[in-house]
């Protein structure tokens, strides 16, 4: 793993870590970074200060990961096309599709993508995280607008694969 505290891979490698051992709480240190994530709590926090206690840090409302017992009834999700997948965002913040109010957007309907290339910027926590593609294919629409405010595994982009 990355010694970056808010490395995207690894926030990602510890939300499935609590889902496969059904996890309600994971607490990371390492030097003078630190991640809480708490599932069910709607609260993540995420702190590059060591000073900072949980309590004290700033925390982001997050969707609540799904439970086994729910009492209200399963809605079904619209079946998307069969090439097609959809990028997610992997965090609660504020969407960006470019880097600056005049420059060209990361990525537009009909652009041919790689895994690795940058499709937006989601601010959290007055951090500017880039979010790759991790898919490739051709853009078939830019499901939020600039300056939208997401939750986690919100639907960003549709790909054609």
């Amino acid at each position: 793993m990355s010694n970056d505290t808010f490395d995207l891979r690894r926030v990602r490698q510890l939300v499935e870590l609590m889902r496969a051992n059904d996890l309600t709480d994971i607490e990371i240190k390492q030097g003078e970074g630190q991640i809480i994530l708490r599932r069910g709590s709607q609260m993540a926090v995420v702190s590059s200060m060591p000073s900072v206690m949980p309590a004290q840090a700033q925390a982001v409302s997050a969707a609540p990961l799904p439970t086994a017992a729910t009492s209200a009834p399963v809605v079904q999700a619209p079946e998307e096309p069969a090439n097609t997948t959809l990028i997610k965002s992997p965090m609660v913040g504020t969407f960006y599709a470019a880097s600056g109010p005049d420059t060209p957007p990361f990525v537009k309907v009909g652009d041919t993508i790689t895994p690795e290339k940058t499709v937006c910027l989601i601010e959290a926590m007055k951090v500017y995280n880039e979010i790759q593609a991790e898919c490739a294919g051709k853009v078939v629409a830019v499901l939020v607008n600039n300056g939208d405010t997401v939750e986690f595994g919100k639907p960003l982009f549709r790909v054609e694969v």
